[in-house]
């Protein structure tokens, strides 16, 4: 770890569903809150601005990777991007959470939802015209009705309650 620079050790810590780690990285009080006060306050910046070399940030890599914990930790911040596109595919980490589900669907899904639950949009498309729905594998129905779902909610907009 010596030498790592803090958007380095954010995205491993991603990728390998570190949730110490993540936590020391953005100074997190151990609920996944960070209270925008004091010397955690600049944690969401981090996770907006923190990429690797595909230009994944630490949500793309923690939803392809299946890291549940450290997703959860991250989307609890307050003012972190949830829709962020990165530079090889277009792909956002709802993209990413999908293509996830073709090794763990049941899985995936959990993910999914929290990233739903979180704000992300099934409506954008990748650098292919792809929206998340269009990666989903044939097999995995519940995956495919709750981003039918999600987009039905988004064109209806707000319930009138």
């Amino acid at each position: 770890e010596d030498g790592a620079k803090p958007s380095e050790l954010l995205i491993e810590a991603s990728r390998r569903n570190n949730v110490d780690l993540l936590q020391e990285v953005l100074g997190t009080d151990g609920n996944g809150s960070n209270g925008q006060k004091g010397p955690n306050a600049g944690a969401p910046e981090l996770v907006n601005t923190s990429v690797d070399a595909l230009g994944n940030t630490a949500l793309h890599v923690a939803a392809l990777n299946g890291s549940y914990e450290a997703l959860d930790i991250l989307l609890d911040l307050e003012g972190v991007e949830v829709d962020p596109v990165n530079r090889l595919e277009g792909n956002t980490p709802l993209h990413n959470a999908v293509i996830y589900g073709e090794e763990e669907p049941e899985h995936a899904v959990a993910i999914v939802d929290m990233l739903l639950d979180a704000g992300a949009d099934p409506r954008i498309r990748n650098k292919r015209k792809d929206k998340p729905i269009d990666l989903v594998p044939p097999s995995n129905q519940e995956l495919k009705k709750m981003l039918q779902g999600a987009e039905l909610a988004l064109l209806l907009g707000p319930s009138q309650e």
